[in-house]
Order: C-alpha cells, then structure tokens, then sequence
C-alpha cells in the first residue's frame, strides 16, 4: 500500500468513525458552541468583518475594507494594484474565496490578486495561520473568506422587490462611483442583480503630486439566484465579474501599478491601457433545515482571474468543489467531507507556456464544549496533488494538515486561548504572464510546501470594555519559485511571521471605539523580508489602527478610522512611519428613511506616505514608491427603493 493511499485509508476511517458517532447521538440543538464565538475566534486570530463594520467602513476598494484592521494591509493604486497581506503574509500563501468558492491567485506580480469590488459585501472572516480543515486546501497562512449579500439580505420584512442606487463622487480623482442593485422574490424564488460602474481621474498624493495610472476604471456586475424549498432545501447558483480596464503606467514594455515609477532614464513611464478581470461561477446546494444527522453542503464553482500588462498576458483558472456534512454530536458538531480543485496558469500573449495542478482532499472538524470552561475545536485533512509543468514533467505527493484549539474559562471575566495548526500546502503554480519568459523553466528539486503556526492569547471583558492580546508565530517552508529567476522553479525559501496582535475596545449604547496593534516581524531565510517578496509576504513591524463611531442621533452618526505605522529599522533602507486620519458623517434626512447622505473625508491631513504594504519601498535607488490619494473629500448618497 503506497503513502497516499494509507494516508486516504485512515481520514476515511476517521470520518466513518464520527459519522457512527454522530448516528448514534440524538441530535440536540446546542446552541452556539463557545469556541465559535467571536470573542474567542478574535483571540485565535479568525476575525470577521461584519455588516455593521463594512457599512461604517463604506468601502469602494479592498483597501477600505480593512480599515481599521492592523493585522490586515492592503497596498494602494488602482483596483488591479491592490494586495492584501495578513501579518505580513500575501493572499497568495492564504486559502481565499468569495461565498464558499476558492479563488485561484492572480497572473502577474506588479498586480493583485483577487481583483473584487466590495458593493454587496456582507462580511469578511479572515484566519491568521489558524486554518481548520473544513476550511479548504492551501490554508498556509491562513484564510481571507469573503461572502456577498443574496436578496434576502437586502429585502425589507414583507416586500418581495426591492432595489438599492448608490451615487458617489468628490474632490482629488473619485469621480463618479454608481451601483445599482435589484431584488425580490416570489414564493421559494429569489433574485438579485447589481452592477457598479467608477470612473474616476489620476490623484494627487499629500505634496500635490499627480500619480500616473492610478485613475479609476471599474467595471463589476453580479447575479445571484436561488430557490428555497418549503422544507429548507435551498439551491442557489451566483455568475460575477470585474473588470480593471483603466490606462496603467508602465516601464519597459510591462504594467507595474504597484509603482508610481522606475528611477532610470531608461525606463521612462508610458501610459498603456491595462486590463484586469475577475470572473466566477458558483452553484451550491444546502439544507437549512436539516433533519436528524443529514445536513449536507454541495459546491461546485469555476473562476478565471486574468491580467494584460502590455507585451505579457496570462490567466489563472480554477475549478473546485466541496460535499460535506455537518452532523450535530452530543457536545457539539463534526463538519467531515471531501473537497476537490482543478487549476492552473497559463501564458496567453508574449510566450506560450502552461502550468496545472489538481487536489482532492478529505477532511474532518470538530467544534465542542467539553465542559462550562473548557472548549476545543480541533480537525484533520488529507491532501493529494498532481502537477504538471510547462516541460511537461510531472510531479505526485499528499500529506496531513492538523489542527486544534482551546478556550478556557479562567473566570468570569478572563479567559485563555491556544492553538496549533500544520498545514500542507502542496505545489505552488508559477506567474502565469510569465511562463517561460526569456527562459524555459525548469524543475530540479521542486516540491511541496508546509506551514506551521501556533498562537496563545488572552482576553478580559467587563461590562463594556475588552481587552486582549496574542503572541503568534507562523513559518512556511519550502516555498518554491513562483516568479523563478533563471527559470528555476524548483529554488526554495523558508518564511516566518512572528510577534503580537492586542486590541482594546468600549462598546456603548451609542456609539464604540476599538484600538488594534500588530508588531510582526518576517523574515525570509532568516533575514528580514524585502517589499518586492512578491507571492511571499511584506516586511510590517508596528502598526496600530483606530476606529470609532458615534450616534448624535437615531438618524445621525459621525465616526472614522486612523492607522499609525511607526517607522521600520529592520529594513534597508527604513521604512518610515506615518499616520492617517479618515471621518465621516452619515444623515438620513427626517421624512425621507429610504434616503441615506455620507460625508467622508479621508487623509484629513493630506499626509505624503506610502502603505507599509506597498512594493518597492526599500528599492528607493531604482523604484518610485506608490504615494496615497493626499485629501479627498468624497459625498455618497444611498436610495432605497
């Protein structure tokens, strides 16, 4: 018997075990189990975003939606530009998807990688190293996992159609942002359609300078549909795209958006017309009312995720699937099934070159309350991988990713979380712009990839106020070559975040206040990470963010955000540290409840800085940093209908 077929033999006879297990429990509704609670999720370093938080954030690009994360970074630009970071790790190292359905990552280094507009977003959770095993493969740093509204969300009690027009515009190149959404249903039958369309101009950063290429140009629509039986079966199929066809500078013949420019006379910036798009396509089925031990979810989605940068073009795709159970045990819940992906990069313009890797995995997880005091959630999965490169060669292994975590009660007020995953991450596809770009890629050494990470936290809570802090560590090993120098695919890094999330919040009948801190230092083999690490992570050091929001009134609120980076020594050259305030104030005129205005001013003090998250930093002899928009004075007004 091979490796992978023991290892395939063993998660099967565990999940058959828990589902015995489960069979024989009669099903009790236990409420919510106290390690899935936020408290204890936020402590373990899986935050959500919720509703209430996106609508104060009012996000028009990812950057907003994490405001007021420190964790969480997301460089500047234009919509294709933009990259998130987790503790200093970039999205690509992360399991992320958009309602369930996995995202490949993105086709070019000087762009993002999931492009998305967040119009119809309703929450966002993201894991920082943590990941369970129900929660996909490749969680290697974590999980970005972000769910849009269905028209159920949005319908009013008792109305069967409704529809959303959002307007938006101001000062410093915000142009003109619009969104409309239409909904209802009829009976089981339910529908939403909505598309956001911004045009913008180039902006200004704080010193007045005019930022090359960064003029908006977005274009995103969504569908969603869905029936929901009498008994709670519910099947619901969602088509969206997004599109970043905006005039990009660029050097040399490529699209870097990441940059405000290229210092050498010889490399001068040109304005060429970019393009990115995002597309996917996701039908699932659930039972919402599940009865007895069958509570099943069926999922089955495709995405493509494209990038033209000029003399080079690629596109990623993705298809995946998941068919799991939940099942309602004595002490809590078992989430056991088996999911699969078939992805990969190729080159479309410039050279011709293609890449694939395909996955099935199993999985099991489990949340329960062993006691009052103590509760654990802890899982397993097994993964197998084929890959095939662009010679042609290829490459078989699987591995086990294990996890648990625990929250204890140490009295009424004080409590105590750990927690330890490992995680296989398997074989890493190259940038798909670039296979076998000038040289054909080779494949001598290559290999999967693993993470280990562990976190301990506490956390108080009293009447209004919490308090909590967590040291965290997360190392990813044998990295390979997604941008290869040489061709060589096959060279190897080892990466490491390490350091502590705190955060301080007053939750009052009025209005809140939250502060967060996050020190993480990383490292690449030891030494401390560079800005240009592209698909690896970002140096981060010691950021703090800020928010807060106030009710003057029922109809009437003011708040805003603020994040402080403080100056990075670890770095050659440092980083500088900088802060940025943002307000706003919201008003639903008396009479007029379906109407919403928004005031929003953002870099109140119109600061000259560049996002900690930003590429090229410390490349200040060869590379012009991306500056932010300086002051922007933006005004939106909502209608509901």
């Amino acid at each position: 018997m091979t490796q992978t077929t023991r290892g395939l033999a063993l998660l099967t006879t565990a999940l058959c075990a828990g589902s015995l297990s489960a069979q024989e429990t009669d099903p009790v509704f236990l409420g919510t189990i106290r390690i899935e609670g936020a408290a204890a999720q936020t402590l373990l370093g899986n935050a959500e975003i919720t509703e209430e938080e996106l609508e104060a954030r009012n996000p028009a690009t990812v950057k907003d939606v994490f405001a007021g994360e420190s964790s969480v970074s997301v460089s500047g630009g234009a919509a294709m530009a933009q990259k998130v970071t987790v503790n200093g790790i970039e999205e690509s190292l992360l399991s992320v998807t958009i309602d369930g359905a996995r995202q490949n990552k993105g086709a070019f280094h000087h762009t993002g990688n999931v492009l998305l507009d967040p119009s119809l977003l309703k929450k966002v959770e993201v894991s920082e190293g943590l990941a369970p095993a129900d929660a996909g493969p490749g969680a290697l740093g974590g999980v970005l996992a972000y769910t849009t509204k269905d028209a159920r969300d949005l319908l009013e009690p008792g109305d069967d159609f409704g529809g959303i027009l959002t307007l938006g515009g101001g000062t410093n190149g915000s142009g003109l942002r619009s969104t409309l959404s239409l909904f209802g249903r009829q009976g089981g039958f339910e529908y939403l359609l909505s598309g956001t369309r911004h045009r913008g101009d180039e902006y200004d950063d704080g010193d007045g300078t005019t930022i090359d290429g960064t003029a908006a140009e977005l274009d995103d629509w969504i569908l969603k549909l869905a029936f929901t039986s009498e008994a709670g079966k519910r099947l619901s199929f969602s088509a969206s795209q997004t599109e970043d066809t905006g005039p990009r500078a660029s050097q040399g013949g490529f699209i870097r958006s990441d940059f405000a420019g290229l210092t050498s006379p010889a490399r001068p910036t040109t304005i060429i017309d970019g393009y990115a798009r995002r597309s996917s396509y996701t039908l699932t089925y659930t039972d919402e009312q599940p009865q007895g031990w069958f509570a099943p979810t069926v999922q089955l989605s495709y995405n493509e995720q494209e990038v033209d940068v000029g003399d080079q073009s690629g596109v990623n795709t993705s298809l995946s699937g998941t068919v799991s159970n939940r099942w309602q045990l004595g002490t809590g819940t078992l989430t056991a099934g088996l999911d699969f992906f078939d992805e990969s990069a190729e080159a479309t313009e410039g050279t011709s070159g293609k890449e694939t890797r395909r996955n099935v995995g199993l999985f099991a997880q489990a949340r329960q309350d062993l006691s009052d005091r103590i509760s654990v959630s802890y899982g397993a999965r097994y993964d197998h991988q084929r890959f095939e490169g662009a010679d042609g060669s290829d490459f078989e292994d699987g591995g086990f990713s294990l996890n648990g975590a625990v929250d204890v009660l140490l009295s009424d007020t004080l409590t105590l979380n750990a927690g330890v995953a490992s995680t296989w991450g398997g074989y890493a596809l190259g940038e798909a712009a670039l296979v076998d770009y000038r040289t054909p890629w080779t494949y001598d050494d290559f290999t999967a990839s693993r993470s280990r990470a562990a976190r301990l936290g506490l956390r108080y809570a009293s009447g209004p106020w919490a308090i909590s802090g967590a040291l965290f560590h997360t190392e990813i090993s044998n990295i390979t070559a997604v941008l290869p120098s040489g061709g060589d695919r096959g060279a190897q890094v080892d990466m490491t975040s390490r350091g502590f999330d705190g955060s301080i919040s007053y939750t009052g009948t009025r209005g809140y206040a939250k502060l967060n801190y996050t020190h993480a230092n990383v490292t690449l083999d030891g030494s401390t990470i560079g800005t240009t690490a592209y698909y690896i992570g970002r140096p981060v050091g010691s950021v703090v963010a800020l928010e807060a929001g106030y009710d003057l009134r029922d109809n009437w609120r003011i708040g805003g955000n603020a994040e402080i980076a403080l100056e990075n020594d670890a770095t050659s050259p440092d980083l500088p540290g900088y802060e940025v305030l943002n307000l706003y104030t919201s008003y639903t005129p008396a009479g007029f409840e379906n109407l919403e205005l928004r005031l929003d001013v953002k870099n109140v003090f119109d600061r000259t800085y560049a996002s900690r998250s930003s590429d090229g930093l410390d490349f200040t002899g060869s590379v012009v940093p991306l500056t932010e928009p300086g002051r922007t004075i933006q005004l939106t007004a909502t209608m509901r209908f």
